[in-house]
């Protein structure tokens, strides 16, 4: 099992929603001299994603050579399409990913941004309004999407850009020899330099090489785990080695607690709510979070590692979408984001052991048949998932 590869002498500051996101991403954007690699899922163009948009326009028309990948499905045809004349424009290079599922389901999740491989963005935060729901950009939120991203400068930058680079030449047309050339290159990888302050790493999922990477990042942190595991998710439907993961955390004696995002979908509420009885019964903690949009992914291990990115405890990030997180292991950053993620818990529901020992048959069925149909759907398009 490979581990993450840290890299020493960084500094990667957390960002909480968009209100402490976009001002820095749209500041380093105007300050941008020569290249900048941008992907994202979705790109909505309100008024948030209009003001990025000009951004990257007026970086263009400055000289600056601007790359912009979004996800045809997350994004949507007709403002993909749209997008993409705007910003052709002001010069800027435009492609979308897996237009049509041509290449398959797959779906580039992953928010990344490089600047002059200066500085980097990557988290969970895509370019849509805080108080916008994502699939529904007419339906206003009860209070500002919850959600994380960083910003990284320092040598893990040039790993960031390396990977953001080749995603640019993969969504590319590319003949057979240019992507066995691509793949080699994706097989360096950069050593750790040290037990150094805020060491960092940076961790993808694909379908090439890194199918399991961020899973494996996640358990061996969760295998090793001494005091406490903190983890906060919109989506939680794991595999079978993710759960027992946490579950014997738990069971001895760390103290585990999982803040789960609800009240989106139906169907990935019943296939959470089914994994209930034995992650309580373990000595899990679970709590709803109902406040509004839980969109973060991060999680804190006890008092030095961190993660914020994009993937999803689900089989759709863990086995078959594009993704990528930042690790860091550093007190003062853990200490941060468990500050953060401890809010929201404090914000959610916990549900109790006894809710579900009183569940009445018909609702036990129903969280059963979602997950026999999730597993199902899992099986059939994301090789792995148990």
């Amino acid at each position: 099992m490979r581990s993450v590869n840290f890299i020493a002498y960084n500094d990667v500051k957390l960002l909480q929603n968009g209100t402490e996101f976009f001002p820095a991403l749209i500041a380093a954007i105007d300050e941008a001299r020569y290249d900048i690699y941008f992907e994202t899922y979705i790109f909505a163009l309100d008024d948030t994603g209009v003001a990025v948009e000009q951004a990257l326009a007026r970086a263009a028309l400055r000289g600056v050579k601007v790359r912009v990948i979004t996800d045809w499905f997350g994004t949507g045809h007709k403002i993909a399409t749209r997008l993409g004349i705007d910003l052709a424009e002001a010069g800027v290079n435009y492609r979308v990913f897996n237009p049509w599922f041509k290449r398959g389901v797959t779906r580039t999740h992953r928010k990344i941004v490089v600047v002059d491989r200066d500085v980097a963005f990557v988290g969970g935060i895509n370019i849509n309004d805080d108080w916008l729901c994502d699939y529904d950009t007419a339906r206003r939120l009860p209070a500002p999407r919850w959600d994380f991203a960083v910003e990284v400068r320092g040598p893990l930058v040039a790993v960031i850009h390396d990977e953001a680079q080749a995603q640019w030449s993969r969504v590319g047309r590319m003949g057979l020899f240019k992507r066995i050339g691509l793949m080699r290159e994706m097989r360096r990888h950069t050593k750790g330099a040290g037990e150094t302050p805020m060491l960092a790493g940076f961790v993808v999922r694909d379908n090439l090489r890194n199918r399991r990477t961020i899973q494996r990042a996640y358990l061996q942190a969760l295998g090793h785990a001494k005091k406490s595991v903190l983890m906060a998710n919109p989506y939680f439907a794991p595999g079978r080695k993710f759960r027992e993961a946490l579950a014997m955390a738990a069971q001895r004696g760390v103290e585990v607690t999982l803040l789960i995002g609800v009240g989106e979908f139906l169907l990935q509420d019943a296939v959470a709510h089914s994994f209930y009885p034995k992650l309580l019964a373990s000595g899990v903690k679970v709590v709803e979070y109902r406040k509004t949009q839980l969109h973060g992914k991060v999680a804190v291990i006890d008092d030095d590692w961190a993660t914020v990115g994009s993937s999803n405890c689900d089989g759709l990030s863990l086995f078959l979408n594009q993704e990528a997180n930042v690790v860091v292991k550093d007190p003062a950053f853990a200490n941060s984001l468990r500050r953060r993620i401890e809010q929201g818990v404090a914000d959610g529901v916990v549900i109790r052991k006894e809710d579900f020992e009183h569940l009445g048959w018909v609702r036990r069925a129903g969280y059963g048949a979602a997950y026999f149909f999730y597993k199902l759907v899992m099986r059939i398009f994301a090789i792995g998932y148990a």
